[in-house]
């Protein structure tokens, strides 16, 4: 499958800023899932160089602006062939000991409820047979409700609450796999929704470390194993570490964010058309938000 993405995040500050910094996760690397035939990240539609690759085999840029800005509009776009491969990644490249993910973040602790859950499916066969069960347990324990977290809610605040949204679902599932002594990470990305349920946002899933198999990708939001999609990203032991962009500024206003991203299934021939498509409607979305 050809995906055509254009994810576009416009930070607007209501008093010039100074010292803008940004670390940026944006740019998707090859996998066994996916290669990336065409990519851009540009700031102020400038292009960001300076790419490199990080422990877990992906890439990321730090942008750092010295001088007064009133905005910054930060754009990744491009195509990327997808292959259906049942969530398998395998053992891609990487520096990081899989034990690494294995360790607990704020966001990611296990309460006594996680750990509970986790252990009840625990014997339930083969580990990728329990990571199954995981995934369906938490869907069923947690529903899907957007407006009750917020992206600093830990896996624990929204396992109590007993709702959430995708982050919440991915981090339950990596606390419950850590508790059944299993490495799980964090992942951010894209989906190409079914028809009639666009999503314009990023989304997140979680990979866990089955043996024999290597990293293999649970969405407990949909209750599937990644499919062709899904386009990898980037990954961390939360969705803090995972995040697209992440940065600090000097700053004594008010600061808005607008974010929307554009996904298509693009067609034989047409897809420079196609992307050029995705940008006057993310263009036009960016202005009727202002």
């Amino acid at each position: 499958m050809k995906l055509l993405i254009r994810h576009q995040t416009v930070y607007r500050y209501a008093q010039s800023a100074g010292r803008v910094a940004m670390r940026l996760k944006l740019m998707p690397v090859d996998t066994p899932q996916q290669k990336v035939r065409e990519w851009r990240v540009s700031i102020n539609d400038e292009p960001v160089t300076g790419f490199h690759l990080n422990g877990n085999g992906e890439k990321e840029a730090v942008w750092i602006c010295h001088g007064q800005i009133d905005h910054v509009t930060v754009v990744a776009e491009g195509l990327a062939e997808t292959t259906e491969t049942h969530g398998v990644l395998g053992w891609p490249s990487g520096q990081v000991d899989p034990r690494y993910f294995l360790r607990d973040t704020p966001l990611t602790r296990a309460s006594d409820g996680i750990r509970d859950l986790a252990l009840s499916v625990g014997q339930q066969g083969s580990p990728l047979d329990q990571l199954h069960a995981l995934s369906a347990a938490i869907r069923e324990a947690v529903s899907y409700r957007s407006g009750v977290t917020a992206a600093d809610t830990a896996a624990a605040e929204a396992f109590a609450l007993g709702a959430g949204v995708c982050q919440d679902h991915a981090q339950i599932f990596i606390a419950g796999a850590r508790a059944l002594g299993m490495p799980a990470r964090y992942v951010s990305g894209y989906l190409l929704a079914e028809e009639g349920h666009a999503l314009h946002e990023t989304h997140g899933w979680a990979e866990a470390l089955v043996p024999d198999l290597g990293w293999v990708g649970f969405d407990p939001s949909n209750q599937v194993c990644v499919t062709e999609s899904y386009l990898r990203v980037a990954s961390g032991l939360d969705a803090d570490a995972a995040a697209p962009i992440r940065g600090s500024v000097t700053l004594t206003g008010d600061m808005w964010i607008d974010a929307d991203v554009r996904i298509a299934q693009a067609e034989e021939g047409l897809e420079a058309r196609q992307l050029q498509q995705q940008q006057q409607q993310s263009a036009r979305s960016s202005i009727l938000k202002r």
